[in-house]
């Protein structure tokens, strides 16, 4: 049994254990975390906001639930959430100084379940802002560190919710993905990051980055407590008109079958995503997950062809900034946010209010987007990449008829140097190429640790089709039990 001052080492399954049998109390697990966070978090920097104090209440009244024995596998837990997940009361910024002081009146439909399943939740999470970026140095507010080097990025734009996961100053988070921003840093840190199926969970509350992308999704210490998150938060909304409607009254318990094994299962390896670009460490390491699939039961197909992936980036960068230049219209200074207060007309007011509130990489991709969505260029880039969108999708659901799981690399390169990429766009996108192409067909996929270079992990990115969570998490779950990889942690 771990001293008082180690439980923030546990997984959730472990602490919901020993949180149900009354072994620890939520308090307990709770301070334990909060001294962790004052022990690193000046050197990972991994938040944006905390409460300490409304945590620990949190925390007592979880205590009072499981003792009456009102509560769930998550009660008493403690995670944090991304900063653009809006909570009643709480200050929710993207990151941004645009939103620097904004405060919302509702909560999103994700963090709600959490706050009924009796989760704590710390605080707020930092990212790129407005979820743009794969390093987390594009916050308005200060840069995330790696746990694993703090001379490297953590990913992004979910870093900070992967990086104070794998810090130990949280059992969980909730990031947002819109290109591979859970899976990539959570490859990075050496946690696990999941992307749903597209309307799976709901965005309701999720402050807009590309609406017909973004997804909210798990990070955990393991595939386990991955598919316990998901069972809070998955369901349909009505409140959110992307929601599947399907899961009205089709609640799934993923935890259920997790432990069946890969027997039988086709993999398939799709052979766009390998090639001189990704590094050998990477190419590598996943290659050995991949037999290991094989040593485990599994039939692995080596060549499986996608052509149209190749494409999913440039289409990704047309259709995501279209979005963005829509969604992020609403930021005028006139409804609320920062409001440029010199003298002038009222278009030089937007104008100075976005110019100093919104940072370069959210410029640069309202500049593309609003680019590409004009009066003669509509037809040549923006209808161009949803024609490419619909040639993925379609690859897709025609290699799931065939395979149950598709393999790439997480990413394909190492962590990177805080500072290396800043200045070369193309090469800070590169960090994505793995993972926009389930965006782009709206299908789920998830990231796990397969291999360590240089101190440094690496991600193994495992891909389903639409609505194949349980078999997702079962092949994932095999490959976790089957190695030690996600044992290490982190020596800050």
């Amino acid at each position: 049994m771990k001293k008082t001052d180690e439980l923030y080492e546990m997984t959730i399954s472990e602490a919901s254990s020993m949180l149900a049998k009354k072994e620890i109390s939520s308090v307990e697990l709770t301070s334990s975390v909060i001294a962790r966070i004052e022990q690193v978090e000046s050197k990972v920097k991994g938040f944006l906001y905390i409460n300490k104090e409304d945590a620990i209440q949190s925390a007592e009244n979880a205590d009072k639930r499981i003792k009456t024995g009102d509560f769930t596998p998550m009660t008493g837990i403690p995670g944090v959430i991304k900063d653009n997940m809006c909570i009643t009361g709480v200050p929710t910024t993207c990151a941004s100084k645009i939103l620097e002081n904004f405060v919302p009146p509702y909560t999103a439909t994700a963090v709600q379940k959490l706050l009924d399943s009796g989760a704590v939740l710390i605080g707020k999470a930092n990212m790129d802002e407005f979820a743009m970026g794969s390093s987390t140095e594009n916050s308005a507010f200060h840069v995330t560190h790696n746990p694993w080097n703090l001379q490297k990025v953590p990913g992004g734009s979910s870093g900070g919710s992967a990086a104070i996961v794998s810090a130990g100053e949280g059992l969980f988070a909730l990031g947002s993905d819109t290109g591979g921003s859970i899976r990539q840093p959570a490859a990075f840190c050496g946690v696990v990051g999941m992307k749903p199926t597209y309307g799976l969970v709901s965005r309701y509350g999720l402050i807009a980055f590309a609406s017909s992308l973004d997804q909210i999704g798990p990070v955990g210490k393991s595939v386990m407590d991955s598919a316990m998150i998901l069972n809070v938060i998955s369901g349909y909304d009505p409140m959110d008109s992307t929601s599947l409607r399907s899961l009205e009254n089709n609640a799934t318990d993923y935890t259920a079958t997790i432990d069946q094994g890969v027997s039988g299962m086709k993999i398939g390896v799709i052979k766009e995503m390998f090639g001189d670009w990704v590094d050998a460490p990477v190419n590598d390491a996943v290659t050995k997950a991949v037999s290991q699939f094989e040593d485990m039961g599994a039939t692995v197909d080596w060549d499986v062809s996608l052509p149209s992936t190749k494409y999913a980036m440039s289409a990704y960068y047309i259709l995501a900034p279209s979005e963005a230049s829509s969604n992020l219209a609403r930021y005028d200074g006139v409804k609320y946010g920062y409001s440029w207060d010199g003298e002038g007309s009222m278009w030089e007011g937007m104008e100075n209010t976005r110019g100093i509130g919104f940072g370069s990489e959210v410029k640069r991709r309202i500049f593309l987007g609003t680019y590409a969505l004009s009066a003669g260029y509509y037809d040549a880039y923006y209808k161009k990449a949803q024609e490419v969108r619909t040639l993925i999708k379609t690859e897709f659901e025609e290699a799931f008829k065939k395979f149950d799981i598709l393999v790439t690399p997480t990413t394909p390169s190492l962590p990177f140097e805080l500072g290396s990429k800043t200045s070369d766009p193309l090469e800070m996108y590169r960090s994505d190429m793995c993972t926009i192409p389930a965006n782009i067909a709206g299908i789920p996929a998830i990231s796990l640790q397969c291999g360590f270079s240089e101190g440094l992990p690496i991600g193994l990115h495992l891909i389903g089709g639409a609505l194949s969570e349980e078999k997702l998490l079962r092949a994932a779950y095999s490959f976790e039990q089957a190695t030690d990889w996600h044992n290490r942690v982190p020596q800050i």
